[in-house]
């Protein structure tokens, strides 16, 4: 387990995060700037914070007040740059070797001929970084971050200098590779949800460089707990509440004016909002209660979807409704569903 607890201070910017990394992939989601990459290096011994805690299976790399600053070749920590960060004038050979200086010749030229046959680059020993696709200089990157088998692995945005067209192929040769090989700990820095969708199974998420949730993605990107959180991983519907009121079948939200029915229970402090997943939005035909006529007012085309923006008479609302469902809906005469179960109060 990994705790992280610390602060640093900058004239224009203060990091002030806490959070535990257990083994498997967590990540880091924030927009840029927010202190991501900061702590990774404040992880790795490359800054130091001003005060607090980073500890590694009880064994702590810095303590502001024990005084503890372990140096970074002293952490077993590997960190793979956004730019993979080789060297130009070193083979992948070199490059894969260059953390074990200082060990025998012999162990180093076998564990290097193993990592290059675990990556696949049989052949490729003797050649440089600008004779490799971006795939290749990857799973080199990979390699020398790996062969000196650290306890924790940290991935400073390695797709961001990657083309579209060729990331999910990449993510998944990193991924593939991560899984089969390395056991530990692994902290994966992001800006991009579906990136940390795809590829992570706990989420921290940053704002301003403070921590606003942590936890298994699923429940992260189900329920987040603040309309921050709610913005950053693209939920548009929500909505300022008035008033509630608890009743028997339920809580009962006011909302310019109207009632909906919400069958959260978990209130948080006010300010207080309302939301639901524009994934969850039905069209019924019949009267219930949380059901309103609506117009159409604009779609955008997606693969597999459309992103209607609705117009009620109180609100306006963003639904994804797939194509195949699409002419069905535009024939009838349907009513817009805000189902209670999906409905959920978040703080402002």
């Amino acid at each position: 387990m990994l705790h992280v607890k610390i602060k640093k201070a900058f004239p224009h910017f203060m990091l002030d995060v806490a959070f535990t990394a257990e083994k498997g992939i967590t990540g880091i989601l924030g927009p840029s700037g927010c202190g991501k990459s900061l702590t990774l290096q404040c992880i790795a011994g490359l800054e130091t914070p001003d005060e607090g805690l980073i500890v590694l299976n009880d064994r702590p790399f810095f303590d502001s007040r024990q005084r503890v600053n372990v140096k970074p070749k002293d952490r077993k920590i590997g960190y793979m740059f956004q730019n993979y960060a080789l060297f130009p004038h070193l083979t992948v050979q070199q490059n894969i070797a260059f953390g074990l200086k200082g060990k025998p010749k012999a162990e180093i030229e076998q564990k290097v001929a193993e990592m290059i046959k675990k990556i696949g680059l049989q052949n490729y020993e003797r050649h440089y970084p600008a004779e490799l696709s971006g795939g290749q200089q990857q799973r080199v990157a990979l390699a020398r971050t790996l062969i000196v088998e650290p306890d924790v692995l940290l991935l400073d945005e390695p797709f961001s200098a990657v083309d579209h067209y060729m990331k999910q192929a990449l993510e998944q040769q990193l991924i593939s590779f991560i899984q089969e090989h390395f056991t530990g700990i692994v902290l994966f820095v992001t800006h991009n949800i579906e990136e940390a969708d795809r590829l992570c199974d706990r989420i921290i998420m940053y704002h301003e460089g403070k921590v606003i949730q942590s936890g298994p993605k699923e429940d992260v990107f189900a329920r987040p707990v603040n309309v921050t959180a709610a913005r950053m991983i693209g939920y548009e519907n929500l909505f300022p509440v008035d008033s509630i009121e608890r009743r028997h079948e339920g809580m009962v939200a006011f909302i310019n004016g109207i009632e909906l029915l919400v069958k959260d229970v978990n209130v948080p402090p006010s300010p207080l909002f309302l939301s639901v997943h524009a994934n969850h939005l039905l069209f019924v035909e019949d009267d219930r209660p949380n059901t309103f006529d609506y117009e159409i007012v604009q779609t955008r085309t997606r693969m597999n979807h459309f992103d209607v923006m609705i117009k009620t008479e109180h609100f306006m609302l963003q639904a994804t409704v797939a194509k195949k469902d699409w002419d069905s809906l535009l024939a009838s005469k349907k009513k817009l569903y805000l189902p209670p179960e999906h409905l959920f109060f978040l703080q402002g």
